[in-house]
């Protein structure tokens, strides 16, 4: 692989994460009434329309956490050294 390799899918993954974060914060009222509560004191969805479905929020939730732990993971990876035997330095 060459030496740009890693740093690449790092950034691909970062780009996915905060895309996907940027989703959910434009429609914290979709991931509100998601967790709302129905109890006294517990977080409840504001006024308003809903616009994307309870499957479309949790996709989302769940490809914004897949992408910061991949780049986590891909960062440990490659700081301690597990990636010098794949890496093709003289490219």
């Amino acid at each position: 692989m060459p030496l740009w390799f890693f740093p690449a899918l790092i950034g691909v993954c970062s780009i996915i994460s905060l895309l996907a974060g940027i989703w959910l914060v434009l429609h914290l009222r979709d991931v509100a009434g998601l967790f709302s509560g129905r109890r006294d004191g517990e977080m409840v969805r504001g006024p308003g329309r809903q616009d994307a479905s309870r499957a479309k929020v949790w996709a989302l939730i769940l490809v914004f956490n897949a992408g910061w732990i991949a780049s986590v993971l891909i960062w440990v990876f490659a700081i301690g050294g597990d990636a010098n035997v794949v890496t093709d330095a003289s490219v």
